[in-house]
């Protein structure tokens, strides 16, 4: 297994940057630990590491929408990821979009860019 450089962070967790696989679209960050990336491999589904909840995340494990893991790109330090995926259910972002990169910065507003493919009311039980 190859092996990544937990170490070099205080916390032992490294950034994942998520792709979708077809198009090269930035979904999401998320982090790794040693752990996550292990299911990561084993699994072929994308797992990382929930820092609000210090747990153990599968995505998609609450919507459905899990990321099938395509490649990974290892960064020249060990210490950072790509994962392109394969993003079932069409949504990554816990909001209801695409991706958690919804929104431009216009001037000195953020302005949303896209429609939410679902409702997290609906998915989760309560708003997002």
């Amino acid at each position: 297994m190859v092996q990544l450089n937990f170490e070099k962070s205080a916390d032992g967790l490294i950034p994942a940057i998520v792709q979708e696989y077809a198009t090269g679209q930035v979904l999401m960050l998320a982090y790794i630990n040693r752990l996550s990336w292990e299911k990561t491999l084993q699994t072929g589904k994308a797992h990382y590491w929930s820092r609000s909840r210090k747990a153990l995340w599968l995505k998609g494990e609450s919507s459905g929408h899990v990321q099938l893991i395509r490649q990974i790109l290892v960064d020249c330090d060990d210490d950072t990821v790509i994962f392109q995926v394969e993003q079932l259910g069409g949504a990554a972002c816990h909001t209801g979009h695409k991706s958690c990169f919804y929104r431009r910065l216009v001037g000195d507003t953020l302005q949303v860019e896209g429609e939410k493919i679902f409702d997290p009311a609906l998915v989760y039980g309560k708003a997002k």
